[in-house]
């Protein structure tokens, strides 16, 4: 593989990379005058919000009455939001024009920037061209994604393509259909599911040393977009078998069980492990929560090592394969490669109601690092201790696993085939966060030239 070497910026990403800057300036001098002229309507807003972020607090870690209460709180509080908003009375026009400038910025950045996101990943990805399989198989899971495997027939699309079906039937054990299918021979395995499907599959065609095909046929397919497949076209992702070109990524590991994107401990784990979670989802956090976050609610039992030594525990911890770039946690983010060989480990301690709304605050304005009780950091390995058995979340999918949890990486220990006109970047690599210092300074760099 060639090695990448910077090229100097084209005129049309110079002139680009200006306009970005010059837009996301006029926009913020907009909204700048608009708030300085209708500033006590703004400061009766921002008061609203506030009241209602910590009145939401109580209303999640408190039940009866104080539950009650704060649910009052909160409406009351939206009413001075939304009078605080109606009296700013920011014009239509300008409101419209500050969102055409920002969204002329970021297209104009992404074009700006478009060789330094895309040549780093070309560079490191170190795709090869393998034969066609001999044997391609692909599993499928036809209740997954509201029914994308027959709503786009690939039973039918695969037989076309000299690709076996394998749809599994209620009762079916995924991990033994995966292992059979590779002692028929399999010379390349892939599955159309969700991302828990996905890493029983792997876990099977990385011990067996065959590729893995990834068919977004899943809810979310956060795998799939990480490896940077299009999610809306299942059907395309099946060129992978027949016209694909191969890289490695990393898995992770807990307690030896493979996982492809992260594992949760904390809030989210014990909210998903409650068997009414599927079907009524904030009935069963309003039901969970109380119990974790409220005052007589024991500390929960997460001991483990951080980059400033002994953590006695935290309320959130997410480890996933490869880091992620989570400027805001409730988005989940994406990461930008899967061959770092490392652990991305993210951890939070959120102590009461002030807390809780700064780290909202810090959420919606994408700066949730900046918050005190958060830690990130990347390791090959990862431990966490407890009393008795610990709730996680892996891939989505709720355990329980005996202490210690044990995270490890498996670097390139998974052969991945892409179609091959659909290779490019991952998400967080095509992301421009536009207001970040280090984007300004690119495209200052990009309009001067460099």
């Amino acid at each position: 593989m060639p090695e990448h070497r910077a090229r100097r910026p084209a005129a049309g990403e110079r002139a680009a990379a200006a306009f970005s800057l010059l837009a996301v300036a006029a926009a913020a001098g907009l909204l700048l005058i608009g708030v300085a002229t209708h500033l006590p309507a703004v400061l009766l807003a921002l008061a609203g919000l506030l009241v209602c972020v910590t009145a939401g607090w109580y209303a999640v870690s408190r039940r009866g009455l104080v539950r009650a209460a704060g649910l009052a709180v909160m409406a009351a509080a939206l009413g001075a939001l939304a009078v605080g908003l109606a009296f700013a009375d920011l014009r239509v026009l300008v409101l419209a024009l500050v969102i055409a400038l920002s969204a002329g910025s970021v297209a104009s950045a992404r074009y700006a920037l478009r060789a330094r996101a895309a040549g780093p990943h070309a560079a490191t990805a170190r795709l090869t061209n393998p034969p066609r399989p001999a044997h391609p198989v692909l599993l499928m899971n036809p209740r997954s994604g509201g029914g994308k495997a027959e709503r786009f027939r690939l039973a039918q699309e695969c037989e076309r393509r000299g690709i076996e079906p394998v749809v599994l039937k209620p009762g079916d054990d995924l991990l033994k259909l995966a292992e059979d299918a590779a002692d028929r021979g399999a010379d390349a395995i892939g599955m159309a599911g969700g991302d828990g499907s996905q890493a029983l599959v792997a876990s099977v065609a990385s011990r067996r040393g065959i590729p893995h095909v990834c068919v977004p046929a899943g809810t979310r397919n956060h795998f799939a977009a990480d490896l940077g497949l299009d999610r809306g076209d299942v059907v395309g992702a099946l060129d992978a078998f027949t016209d694909g070109v191969e890289r490695r990524i990393d898995l992770a590991t807990v307690n030896g069980r493979i996982f492809v994107n992260n594992a949760s401990l904390g809030l989210y784990a014990k909210v998903i492990r409650s068997p009414e979670y599927r079907d009524a989802k904030l009935a069963t956090a309003a039901a969970v929560l109380p119990d974790v976050l409220g005052p007589d609610a024991a500390p929960l039992d997460l001991r483990f090592r951080g980059p400033g030594g002994d953590s006695p525990t935290a309320h959130l911890i997410l480890v996933s394969n490869d880091p992620y770039r989570l400027d805001q946690f409730g988005a989940m983010g994406t990461r930008d490669r899967l061959d770092l060989g490392v652990l991305g480990v993210v951890a939070a301690t959120i102590g009461d109601a002030g807390q809780a709304s700064r780290f909202l605050a810090l959420e919606a304005a994408g700066q949730v690092r900046r918050f005190p009780g958060w830690q990130e950091w990347s390791t090959p390995r990862f431990e966490v201790s407890s009393a008795g058995p610990v709730d996680i979340g892996i891939d989505g999918e709720a355990l329980v696993m005996d202490p210690p949890l044990v995270f490890e990486s498996l670097p390139g220990a998974l052969r991945v085939r892409l179609p091959r006109r659909a290779v490019r970047p991952s998400r967080a690599a095509r992301t421009v966060r536009l207001l970040s210092g280090s984007t300004i300074t690119e495209l200052a760099e990009v309009a001067a030239g460099r």
